[in-house]
């Protein structure tokens, strides 16, 4: 990849995507203030005697917030599914059934697609070779190893060398130490690729840094011998992915490096992200042609339809909308047509786009030009998110290219960025 004098790619104002990538870093920023200030006042209480404080929403004391920021924080809040301070991972293993899927199905931090270059790519960010295949969580405890996918439901149940993954005596421990990993399972080579921490040895890692959860899961996983060759204790092998910065060369090797896997396109994560569960515009997933063969969405025959199609979710009023919170309606749809197809709230549809696209104003959809082609397969647990939509609507039209990422990472650079690369740790 040949450094190339493009200038940074400019486009209209399609998305909200970089304010929410700064809302997102600010909320991070006030509930740490949050827990350090309850913690000041519990230790206060506790030295002079004293009952602690009635305690305030810190949020509407923060001056370099705007109330409006403060009213979408709230928001934002109040709807996330913040799983990790509810029952925990072992509480969580003693589901059954759907009500177990359903709780697993929400417990993986997904990444939104990147619409837009972030600001200080070069300086905050990190980027990742995705590996193809089934985006899981693996958990071990109690003796044992289980990985589910997205939906929840059980890929493999298997011994393993990770902390409490197996009935043997250097492995197992008591109940508390469990391990939970963020990982895609690679079918070829039947290999666990890591791409996050969430939590080791029973240490929470959620409220941890990227750049700090990229350094613990390259230290230790090692130690365990999870990334050694299988073996009857140690059914499948663990890998890590490698982790660039994201300057020139960190994105080149990250693009047309070689890798043990077959590439799906590219990950990026801010550096002071902390692990949220659900959507969050602090990671990202961005394609082209070259590196993912699934660049564009196929349908159930691996074809790519002659128009883009896209999965919504039907709500109460009868309007259809995307995964995200709060939804993004597409289109209405009116009652006769729902008793005619027996349809009802909650089910997941599938749109065609039609010639008329989606018109958008001020980063915000106006209108969307949708042809209902039936129900969504089973297996979907939900619609697809706006941004995968307004990606994979702009990869037909106007493509985020890899040279418009290059040419953002030029226009930013200043010299002085070190190169290197975070499996090297030790």
């Amino acid at each position: 990849m040949a450094p190339m004098e493009r200038q940074p790619l400019k486009r209209c104002r399609i998305s909200d995507q970089q304010k929410r990538r700064e809302l997102a870093l600010r909320r991070q920023s006030v509930n740490r203030r949050d827990s350090q200030l309850h913690a000041r006042r519990l230790a206060s209480a506790l030295l002079d005697n004293s009952p602690p404080p009635q305690e305030t929403l810190t949020l509407i004391s923060q001056p370099e917030i705007q109330q409006e920021e403060i009213e979408e924080l709230v928001v934002e809040e109040s709807g996330e599914v913040s799983s990790h301070k509810g029952i925990d991972v072992l509480e969580a293993s003693k589901l059954r059934g759907s009500k177990a899927r359903h709780w697993f199905s929400k417990q993986l931090m997904l990444p939104e697609w990147m619409i837009d270059v972030p600001s200080r790519l070069s300086h905050d960010w990190y980027v990742l070779p995705r590996p193809a295949g089934k985006r899981c969580l693996v958990v071990s405890s109690n003796g044992t190893t289980v990985s589910r996918l997205r939906n929840g439901s059980i890929l493999h149940h298997f011994p393993s060398s990770l902390p409490n993954g197996a009935r043997i005596k250097d492995i197992a421990g008591p109940a508390h130490m469990y391990c939970i990993l963020d990982c895609i399972f690679h079918e070829p080579d039947q290999t666990y690729y890591v791409i996050d921490m969430i939590c080791w040895k029973g240490y929470s890692l959620y409220d941890c840094s990227s750049e700090f959860r990229f350094f613990w899961v390259n230290s230790k996983l090692t130690e365990t011998g999870a990334c050694d060759t299988p073996s009857f204790y140690h059914k499948y092998r663990f890998s890590l992915v490698p982790v660039y910065h994201c300057d020139q060369m960190g994105l080149q090797a990250a693009y047309e490096g070689n890798s043990p896997f077959s590439k799906d396109g590219l990950l990026f994560y801010n550096k002071h992200a902390h692990y949220h569960t659900g959507i969050t515009p602090l990671a990202l997933v961005w394609k082209d042609m070259n590196c993912s063969q699934y660049f564009l969405d196929t349908d159930s025959n691996g074809v790519i339809p002659a128009q883009q199609q896209v999965v919504l979710e039907l709500k109460e009023d009868g309007k259809v909308g995307s995964s995200d919170d709060p939804s993004v309606v597409f289109s209405c749809l009116d009652r006769d047509f729902l008793q005619q197809k027996n349809l009802q709230p909650g089910a997941l549809l599938r749109f065609a786009i039609g010639d008329g696209g989606l018109n958008i104003f001020d980063g915000k959809l106006d209108m969307a030009d949708t042809n209902y082609i039936g129900k969504a397969n089973r297996a979907r647990v939900s619609a697809d998110s706006y941004n995968k939509v307004l990606f994979q609507y702009l990869a037909r039209r106007s493509p985020l290219r890899i040279e418009d990422l290059v040419a953002s990472i030029n226009s930013s650079q200043d010299g002085m960025d070190v190169v290197m690369e975070v499996s090297t740790y030790s």
